[in-house]
């Protein structure tokens, strides 16, 4: 066993030791003759240079999407077999990803970091911010080939172009239901599950849906507070 001697790690090879070391030194020997970025390992490297190329080898045998990466490939995999292996502590919702979980607990201690630089908004992830910055420049950057409708998101192009294809790639494994996007998919198998995590405030109902809930809380409106 070799040791590493800054932080007493053990590796039973030296060039497992040499790579743990560049973490310590910064030592990042490989560039990308093409933006200059730096990598402590070759494999790094060569995983970087898909971005240049385009390349993705990694095939989804059920969409035929594809990644650069096999570990984006098993995480899309979780879409069409309903894992959800990120579990919130705080409530019963589970995520697919371990950032939307992230994201996702900020919510409940009320934490926004992503401030928007023309209004005062904030938000809880990076992505949220952006998609909201289109409402000030109007931007909607996402076309759709075959029609002239555009989009402020790349998901709400992909579920639009379901229409014209009538692909549906988001399958429900208890019942084999297809669905053109993952959140009708997720909202399905609530119904399998029983799960109800959209909770009233006021009166303590829940609902399946988030939509149920904003039908029941319109419903529940006072014609005074209407008024004021």
């Amino acid at each position: 066993m070799r040791h590493c001697s800054d932080c007493g790690k053990s590796f039973t090879g030296i060039h497992h030791l040499k790579y743990h070391e560049r973490i310590h030194t910064g030592e990042r020997p490989y560039y990308c003759g093409q933006c200059g970025n730096s990598f402590t390992c070759q494999g790094h490297l060569q995983r970087h240079k898909r971005i240049h190329t385009g390349e993705k080898p990694y095939n989804c045998s059920q969409c035929g999407n594809s990644f650069t990466r096999q570990s984006a490939l098993r995480q899309h995999q979780r879409i069409h077999t309903g894992e959800r292996p990120y579990h919130c502590g705080q409530c019963e919702k589970s995520f697919t990803y371990q950032s939307h979980l992230r994201q996702h607990e900020r919510r409940h201690i009320g934490e926004k970091p992503y401030h928007c630089g023309q209004c005062e908004k904030s938000f809880t992830c990076r992505s949220t911010l952006l998609r909201h910055k289109h409402t000030h420049t109007g931007v909607r950057p996402y076309h759709c080939g075959q029609c002239e409708k555009s989009f402020t998101r790349q998901s709400h192009l992909q579920r639009h172009q379901g229409i014209h294809t009538g692909v549906k790639p988001y399958h429900c494994s208890q019942c084999e239901k297809g669905f053109r996007d993952q959140s009708a998919l997720y909202s399905h198998q609530q119904s399998h599950t029983g799960l109800k995590p959209y909770i009233c405030r006021q009166c303590g109902r829940s609902y399946t849906h988030s939509s149920s809930l904003r039908t029941h809380k319109c419903s529940n409106v006072k014609p005074s507070a209407l008024d004021m």
